[in-house]
């Protein structure tokens, strides 16, 4: 009889086991973008400690997700983000790209990977990315930051026009940046374009008044101009 009790009770823990750990993997699948989400808006209240600790937590559910063949758009998605703000860009294209041969059509992953790449130097897989992500999710919610860090690319190999079309693009879709008005009226400045370039600068310090940089450019274009 207490054998048989024992073995009750045994069954007991194990279904109450199973029941927990499926209920905390089944709350992981619809949660982990707003884990994820979390720990980011900690981040941009300047609390990185306590970001983190929500960034751990991404990691490991996706881990243990991955680990059981539960993952799915979700789980590569907040891996492959979280992995960004940590800055452990290698580990956002390695398990980015897992994510993409299986879920080919994930382009939030695209974009991410072209962050990744590019804070790594690598700007041709940088662009490549980039592009395929504005082609396929041309109103994907960050459309203005890809075309931004194209104009970066051609920035820096000084395909000043290509960078104003990307910058221009930036701007027109999210015009309250006024790093981006700067960049325009920079690359605007390389190209010999002084009048675009002037309004560009002018944009910027209309939204940043202290821009010095801005405010600097300024006043170069406008000698140029007289």
């Amino acid at each position: 009889m207490q054998k048989k009790i024992l073995f009750v009770i045994f069954l007991l823990i194990l279904s109450v086991s199973a029941y927990s750990q499926s209920s905390a993997f089944g709350a992981v699948k619809g949660d982990v973008i707003e884990i994820y989400n979390t720990g980011r808006d900690l981040e941009s209240r300047g609390q990185t400690q306590e970001a983190n600790v929500y960034y751990d937590q991404v990691i490991q559910i996706c881990n243990n997700d991955i680990s059981q063949n539960n993952a799915n758009r979700d789980t590569y998605t907040a891996l492959s983000w979280t992995f960004l703000r940590q800055r452990k860009y290698n580990d956002v294209i390695l398990w980015g790209e897992r994510g993409l041969r299986i879920y080919a059509d994930e382009y939030r992953i695209h974009e991410t990977i072209g962050e990744a790449y590019f804070y790594l130097e690598d700007y041709g897989n940088s662009l490549r990315y980039m592009q395929h992500y504005v082609n396929y999710l041309p109103r994907g919610d960050r459309v203005s930051i890809a075309y931004f860090f194209m104009g970066e690319i051609y920035r820096i190999e000084a395909k000043y026009r290509l960078a104003d079309i990307a910058y221009s693009t930036a701007v027109r879709l999210q015009p309250s940046q006024s790093l981006w008005w700067y960049r325009l009226g920079q690359v605007r400045e390389y190209a010999g374009d002084t009048i675009q370039s002037a309004d560009a600068y002018e944009r910027a310090i209309r939204l940043n008044p202290s821009y010095q940089l801005a405010i600097d450019g300024l006043a170069r274009v406008r000698r140029t101009v007289r």
